[in-house]
């Protein structure tokens, strides 16, 4: 009935997420809300780690690519469930830190780190830089030579592979701001380079070729052109790669129609590629990563707005005014994403009206939906977007210096604030006059 297992409705009628009423918690921690279920995370990170070990044995890591929701307590949530982190800014990194989380199961990620990054980097003792450029190898080398270390790095590739996906989140082909390429020896190159810097350690390759695909041959395919390029350097360098990471990109269901596989056939999938490609080549089997971030936080979370004016433009359309928007989730915006919708204190009531969902924000483009089923909706309802746990409160903004939305954790029916809503001294903290 719903678009994640995390949702459900009670007696009353109203939406339920975590098995808490959505209408209560709105009431106590006013709107916009941002709500996620922590068991639904937990069972998502338990679900990875599972079947990798099923499908690959013991040589695995899962790393949570933090981009997706970062805040502290998704870190402790993490490190408890025993994944790694992936970082792709000091700030994501500084988090992590501040939450206790174990810096040597800190993978850094980005395609133009600074140098401060870097040194701050190599100050806590992350586990590893996924080097994306020959500039930036130059300056890891340069700095581990200053601080008396060895680093140790991965290469970021690019494997050629057509995703399937939106344009704006495709990172596997050539033309990509990410990572080194296959095709015209780029890669190649960079990792003999790597081989002979004295103080850099080559641990691994990792491609990313996407964000919410759906079909899993693309991921298959990614880790036999991957293989293939272990064991030319293998061949060719006398150079044993002895970590491959995937990446992420798996898809989750933020409509109906969204028909996301399973997170088992999509490991088994991939491993048995690379088991296949390494007695095929003859190289060792390779510890093997991945990076999920929106297929764990995503449908564990949803957002709860105050529908303040509803307009009705005769046969034009009817707008439906929340009191959050782009500033809390840009996504629409963005990449025109979909969302279910629905009002949580009537959850199951017939969708009658067609309906575009406008945000609070001055500009034309702030949108949460266009051509959206909903009950018939009046000002003081609630209205919840799905599947929100993923890039909303990470990509939000204080646009119309509009305060950012408070976090709430749900676990089996019981409630935790984990990010407190904005204030306005919040917003000019940091202004100077």
């Amino acid at each position: 009935m719903f678009v994640s297992d995390s949702l459900s409705v009670n007696s009353r009628g109203h939406l339920t997420i975590g098995g808490a009423d959505v209408v209560s918690l709105a009431e106590k921690y006013g709107t916009p809300l941002y709500i996620m279920d922590e068991d639904k995370i937990r069972r998502t990170c338990r679900a990875y780690t599972s079947a990798l070990k099923q499908c690959y044995g013991d040589s695995h890591t899962v790393f949570y690519a933090s981009k997706a929701f970062s805040a502290k307590y998704i870190y402790k949530i993490i490190a408890e469930e025993g994944l790694g982190a992936d970082v792709v800014s000091g700030g994501e990194l500084y988090t992590a830190i501040k939450a206790g989380f174990p810096a040597d199961r800190i993978h850094f990620h980005g395609n133009n780190k600074t140098s401060a990054e870097i040194e701050l980097a190599i100050k806590y003792g992350i586990g590893q830089f996924v080097v994306d450029n020959d500039e930036e190898l130059n300056l890891i080398n340069e700095i581990a030579k200053r601080e008396n270390i060895v680093a140790d790095i991965s290469f970021r590739v690019k494997p050629g592979i057509d995703a399937h996906t939106h344009d704006f989140v495709k990172t596997g082909q050539i033309d990509s701001k990410f990572g080194v390429a296959l095709e015209n020896g780029e890669a190649f190159e960079i990792v003999k380079k790597a081989i002979s810097l004295p103080n850099i350690r080559l641990c691994g390759v990792h491609c990313h070729i996407g964000s919410q695909i759906f079909d899993i041959e693309p991921f298959a395919h990614a880790a036999e052109v991957m293989m293939a390029f272990v064991a030319k350097i293998k061949n060719e360098l006398s150079y044993e790669i002895c970590e491959l990471n995937l990446g992420g990109g798996f898809g989750v269901r933020y409509t109906e129609a969204d028909d996301p596989k399973s997170i088992f056939d999509a490991v088994k999938n991939f491993t048995d590629a690379v088991k296949r490609e390494a007695e095929k080549f003859g190289v060792k089997l390779p510890h093997i990563s991945i990076e999920p971030g929106r297929s764990i936080v995503a449908e564990a979370g949803i957002t709860v707005y105050a529908v303040g004016a509803v307009k009705e433009i005769k046969g034009i359309r009817t707008y439906i005014s929340v009191d959050g928007g782009m500033t809390d989730n840009p996504r629409y915006a963005l990449y025109g994403s979909e969302y279910t919708m629905l009002l949580p204190e009537r959850a199951l009531a017939e969708k009658t009206e067609c309906v575009t969902v406008a945000g609070r924000n001055c500009e034309s483009g702030d949108l949460l939906g266009e051509n959206i089923s909903l009950p018939k909706a009046q000002p003081g309802d609630l209205l919840a977007v799905l599947t929100t746990g993923a890039y909303n409160y990470s990509m939000a903004s204080n646009y119309n210096r509009v305060p950012r939305p408070p976090v709430v954790m749900v676990n089996n029916g019981e409630d935790k604030l984990v990010v407190k809503r904005e204030t306005y001294e919040d917003i000019i903290a940091n202004d100077i006059m």
